[in-house]
């Protein structure tokens, strides 16, 4: 299982207000049927392969295009983990809430 997280980031808009880029780029994703996590700086997203990855988050991008900036900035950090199975979103956080005491 690979997880990411990215950020889709419009440059050059006039307002400071991003949710209706925001709306667009996590509709797309959602519509991508790919498992996600919306948070207050970013999107976290599963998926079974890169090619699975990248082309969910091109997309999330395109829709950013969609609502009318001329340009924007894309920052993704990838876990592409190999050794162990099943290393969802939730798992990774399940492990560390265990070890709080």
């Amino acid at each position: 299982m690979i997880t990411a997280d990215f950020a889709i980031l419009p440059v050059g808009i006039e307002d400071t207000e991003l949710k209706n880029y925001v709306t667009k780029a996590v509709q797309s994703i959602k519509d991508s049927g790919l498992n996600y996590q919306l948070t207050g700086m970013g999107t976290h997203i599963e998926a079974k392969n890169l090619t699975e990855l990248y082309a969910a988050i091109a997309k999330a991008q395109e829709a950013v295009f969609e609502v009318g900036t001329k340009r924007v900035y894309t920052v993704i950090k990838v876990d592409d983990r190999r050794d162990k199975d099943n290393r969802t979103l939730n798992a990774k956080i399940d492990s560390v809430n265990k070890k709080i005491i």
